[in-house]
């Protein structure tokens, strides 16, 4: 069956628009959970309230939100920033994480203990002229792939059954330039689509991999943080690029020389941050794959407040949905992850990470809202050292921190907790 045949088959067009719940009431987080700032966010496919994050410093985190002191810490994981993570299909127990160390780690959730498949690096720290890093990962789980690109503008295939490398890496970006991420489609597995900061998200077939034979070049103003298939049909595109646009393609086999819509929306940024990357809801019962989110990065006043707003975005119309906000965190919010299947976000917000659900019918009124307690509970990051004082808390250096040594792995449990009031904004 044809691609195109594939997605009409699973999305039939008379299926009425689901109505939208919107995760808009903070109902906890974990302060300073991690040591230096969040990278990435990754639900587990099959604990259903255990959440997975990554950051700068390699750190590697198991967070059971519910239970909210069930939290573990590994910092043995990688050496520097933590770019990408994908549970193994095959063993829910097992994650593949990409790193800017350079390596592909294969790692037990309940040891903490990691084995390599890939070192781009395995001479050490030359200069940075040399080093590799890891940005783009994903899974083909058709054809047990791994596939990974670095900061040279290369793609990888890594066997997941022999955990070898396939083949010679085929560049896919122009060389020399970092590719920012990597989509296998839902619906075809073998549809690649590379993002980089060349200024282009590119199409691939890679049963046909050959350079400079993309099957479609989509062209940006500026980096492109990221791209993503709709998650359901593979049918759309999103992209969000550097130049204070998300773009979207309503149709990857329609003409796709120009997007179909070019959302203005603020994620612009100097450094010290991680990259803004609007994502689509992932959830099945959203047919029309119309919802994304994104964190934004100039403020609003707030009471006297500036708060950085989480958006919901309508990409089907490039209408502000809704702007999620809470007086408790005044820092931004850059990384977002939509769970899969319950209407929750997760945010990832400096060095801490917060848990927004909807609002019930009791908590709408302001009086209700003012008397919800926010659960909070305080991590690794504001942990004391030997000598008395705190940790940097600042993020203010250079992501080529690739020199650390591995430590042991180890569990961290937290008992401090913490409630705070406030409100929350749509």
């Amino acid at each position: 069956m044809s691609f195109r045949a594939k997605s009409r088959a699973r999305f039939p067009w008379y299926r009425a628009k689901p109505k939208i719940l919107i995760p808009n009431q903070l109902e906890c987080g974990n302060i300073k959970f991690h040591q230096r700032r969040v990278t990435c966010l990754e639900f587990h496919p099959t604990k259903n309230n255990v959440l997975l994050s990554g950051d700068k410093k390699g750190l590697l985190g198991i967070w059971d939100y519910v239970k909210l002191h069930e939290k573990i810490t590994y910092d043995s994981v990688h050496s520097c920033i933590l770019n990408s993570m994908k549970i193994d299909t095959t063993n829910d127990g097992m994650l593949y994480t990409a790193s800017s160390d350079g390596t592909i780690s294969y790692t037990d959730l309940d040891t903490g203990i990691g084995s390599p498949l890939l070192n781009l690096n395995p001479n050490g720290w030359n200069g940075p002229s040399s080093w590799r890093m890891i940005y783009g990962m994903d899974l083909n789980t058709n054809k047990g792939l791994l596939l990974v690109a670095d900061s040279f503008g290369f793609l990888y295939f890594l066997d997941r059954r022999s955990k070898t490398t396939i083949g010679r890496p085929i560049l896919i970006h122009k060389k020399g330039s970092k590719v920012t991420s990597l989509h296998c489609n839902p619906a075809q597995p073998e549809v690649l689509l590379s993002s980089g900061n060349d200024h282009y998200a590119r199409i691939w077939d890679t049963r046909k991999l050959e350079v400079n034979s993309p099957l479609a070049s989509l062209a940006h103003g500026r980096v492109v943080n990221s791209g993503y298939f709709s998650p359901q049909s593979g049918n759309k595109i999103l992209t969000t690029c550097q130049d204070n646009r998300i773009r979207v393609w309503d149709y990857i086999l329609g003409d796709l020389q120009s997007p179909s819509r070019e959302i203005v929306h603020s994620h612009d940024f100097n450094r010290h941050l991680t990259p803004f990357k609007a994502e689509w809801d992932p959830k099945v019962s959203d047919y029309t794959e119309t919802v994304a989110v994104i964190g934004r990065y100039i403020s609003e006043n707030y009471n006297g407040v500036a708060l950085h707003p989480i958006d919901f975005i309508d990409t089907s119309s490039g209408k502000l949905l809704a702007q999620v906000m809470d007086p408790d965190i005044t820092t931004i919010s850059p990384v977002n992850k939509l769970h899969p299947q319950d209407d929750i976000l997760a945010t990832g917000s400096s060095r801490s990470i917060f848990i927004w659900k909807p609002k019930t019918e009791d908590e709408l009124t302001e009086e209700r809202t003012k008397q919800k307690a926010k659960e909070y509970v305080y991590g690794s990051g504001s942990r004391k050292k030997s000598n008395g004082k705190h940790g940097n808390s600042s993020d203010d250096d250079s992501d080529d921190d690739s020199g650390r040594k591995n430590k042991k792995a180890k569990k961290t449990r937290f008992t401090h907790a913490a409630k705070g009031k406030g409100k929350s904004k749509i």
